[in-house]
């Protein structure tokens, strides 16, 4: 059955068995693995066809951002089809790859995410999610280009609708505790009374197809902004710990410099003078993505300034070592010569010792002695 413009009826997406960190069972990874490439060719067919009927639309570009997300996902879900079935390899699987696949099934990818042309922006979302985002686009775009079925699917539209408004429950619960819950609780239940009296008007013989139409626009809404939101949100927390892991490291790495600068200039007289930044100055963490995204930025320059300051101590104190070793392998080499006693030797390399244990010690100074009991020691 076709409806106006030859599109396909919709389909919803198959439910994907087993959960995340549990092996599938083959029996049902293979049926999963059969209906989503079903679902993919059909998604696919309807998709192509409400292309056809953006284009022919009165207004093309107000329909365009849906179609490009909803093909986006169709992909996403595509690709990890393909991952699956290469995991599946015909059944020759063990429980590590039956792992592997509920891995790929129920774990979160980057997905374009963003409605708008030219506004993407990564969303992690598992395949069922994606399944369900793009079930959701697709129906908002259905209903806008007035793709409506016929009165006789009303009993399977007023089904999807329960199924999607008890997956919207679930959703809700998500959303931070607080007004944003309850205003996505609320939505829901009025959602809900709005479908109860349309079952009802259709339950007495009523043409309900003028009410469920802008009831699958409204749920089909509130649930891709429902999963946006929750992906956003999984994202933002992913970026607040990173941003505080950064934080804590530079801090461990800002209090090491500054027992190696003390030591340095100690050390070396000449030792370089570089300011140890101090992490605690940029202050706490912001609470907005904005905020700790410039946060970050503003990490990174600490970080590269702690570099630098590393390098120049941590060279200072090298070069200190090297005329240490230097001198200390003359000495051998002095000894397994007989030679080491020489009254010249022993001035030159009283001299070096002296320079070098002196704190702090003059590093140019250092060098010419060390070189001078080198010299010494080369003479015949």
């Amino acid at each position: 059955m076709t409806t106006r413009g030859n599109v396909p009826p919709g389909v919803p997406a198959p439910p994907a068995p087993g959960r995340l960190g549990e092996a599938l069972e083959p029996e049902a990874a293979l049926a999963y693995l059969a209906a989503l490439a079903d679902w993919l060719a059909r998604r696919r067919e309807e998709l192509d066809a409400l292309d056809r009927e953006v284009l022919a639309s009165a207004e093309p570009v107000r329909h365009t951002g849906d179609i490009t997300l909803a093909m986006a996902l169709w992909q996403a879900v595509a690709d990890r089809e393909a991952q699956l079935r290469a995991v599946w390899d015909s059944g020759r699987v063990g429980r590590e790859e039956r792992e592997r696949m509920a891995t790929l099934v129920w774990g979160r990818r980057d997905t374009p995410g963003s409605r708008g042309a030219g506004q993407q922006s990564p969303l992690a979302l598992s395949v069922p999610e994606a399944c369900r985002l793009t079930d959701a686009v697709v129906g908002e775009l259905r209903e806008q280009l007035g793709l409506d079925p016929s009165s006789a699917q009303t009993n399977a539209r007023v089904a999807a609708l329960r199924a999607q408004l008890e997956r919207l429950r679930d959703q809700s619960a998500l959303e931070p505790a607080g007004s944003p819950r309850r205003r996505a609780t609320e939505h829901v239940s009025a959602l809900a009374a709005r479908l109860s009296a349309a079952t009802d008007k259709a339950g007495r013989g009523g043409d309900v197809g003028g009410i469920l139409g802008p009831l699958e626009v409204e749920a089909a809404t509130l649930e891709r902004d429902l999963i946006v939101g929750g992906a956003r949100r999984r994202e933002a927390g992913a970026l607040v710990r990173r941003v505080r892991s950064e934080r804590d490291a530079l801090a461990r790495r800002a209090e090491t410099l500054r027992t190696l600068a003390d030591r340095c200039v100690a050390t070396v007289a000449d030792a370089p003078h570089h300011a140890v930044p101090d992490v605690d100055a940029l202050g706490p963490l912001p609470n907005t993505v904005a905020a700790i995204t410039a946060y970050e930025h503003r990490l990174a320059l600490v970080g590269r300034a702690l570099g630098v300051a590393e390098q120049a101590y941590g060279q200072t104190l090298r070069a200190h070592d090297d005329r240490e070793i230097r001198l200390a392998a003359l000495l051998v080499k002095a000894e397994a010569l007989g030679r080491a006693d020489e009254p010249d030797l022993q001035r030159a390399y009283a001299m070096a010792r002296a320079a070098l244990d002196a704190r702090p010690s003059r590093a140019a100074l250092a060098e010419q002695l060390v070189t001078l009991y080198a010299t010494y020691l080369e003479a015949r």
